[in-house]
């Protein structure tokens, strides 16, 4: 993977992949805003894509995500908790799974900070509460067998 940051005028910046571009423009949107949005957009795909591979839709996904920061530098984070919000038509406990499999073994930008930040989750499934502040096991992540699943080139 190879992404090339080009300076365009005062705070802009450009930044290219492989496949796009897009600009960064300074301080109205952060680099640690799109870290983090990067980070929850990862997981994102994961909630779509598992269910689709078991043959069940998610609708109405939303991942709020809370870090914590230091207060000197490097102000990295310290902690954050990711609260998902979605229905499908799988149960709870396969809605658990799909989350714990994002967390704990598909969601590469997660699983590169896992052993430095703690990371805590909750789910509310179909309107219902089913995981409050569970913490994310830390260190080298587990394997959770979901299968193959396609998602966004990394």
């Amino acid at each position: 993977m190879k992404v090339t940051v080009s300076h365009l005028n005062e705070m802009k910046f450009e930044a290219k992949t492989q496949n796009s571009s897009f600009i960064i423009d300074c301080p109205q949107i952060t680099p640690v805003e799109y870290f983090l949005a990067g980070i929850i957009s990862c997981s994102a795909t994961d909630i779509v894509l598992l269910p689709k591979n078991q043959g069940k839709t998610v609708t109405n996904l939303v991942i709020e995500g809370d870090a914590i920061r230091n207060d000197d530098h490097p102000r990295k984070f310290n902690t954050l908790h990711l609260e998902y919000s979605f229905n499908s038509d799988g149960d709870d406990t396969m809605a658990a799974r799909w989350v714990m499999a994002s967390l704990e073994t598909y969601c590469s930008t997660i699983n590169t900070i896992r052993d430095s930040v703690v990371i805590s989750y909750s789910i509310t499934h179909n309107g219902n509460k089913i995981r409050k502040n569970e913490k994310m096991i830390s260190g080298g992540g587990s394997k959770i067998d979901m299968g193959e699943i396609e998602s966004c080139p990394s």
